[in-house]
């Protein structure tokens, strides 16, 4: 999986993804998922780090089945915060 970190004065996103998924664009009804390099393509990681990173983010972009079903796993989403776009799941947590 890929793990990028995004940093900006107001608020930090951890954006994961499944390896194979960068750079592809997926398009169903009125939704549409972009997996660009810039945004998603960081450092590949480990199941174990990823899911620590998981843990301590208070904001997370998480696309794909193998980040989605790590995120379930571990509790840090639900299923009713996941939607499907051409199969592909994504999920956005966001810290208010």
């Amino acid at each position: 999986m890929y793990v990028k970190v995004h940093e900006s004065e107001a608020r930090i996103v951890v954006a994961i993804c499944d390896e194979e998924l960068i750079g592809k664009k997926f398009s169903e009804d009125d939704k549409q998922l972009e997996i660009t390099e810039r945004f998603y393509k960081g450092e590949k990681k480990e199941k174990e780090e990823v899911i620590e990173i998981m843990k301590e983010a208070t904001n997370l972009n998480l696309v794909g089945k193998e980040t989605i079903d790590l995120a379930l796993e571990n509790e840090i989403i639900e299923k009713e915060s996941i939607i499907t776009i051409k199969n592909i799941p994504h999920s956005q947590i966001f810290a208010i």
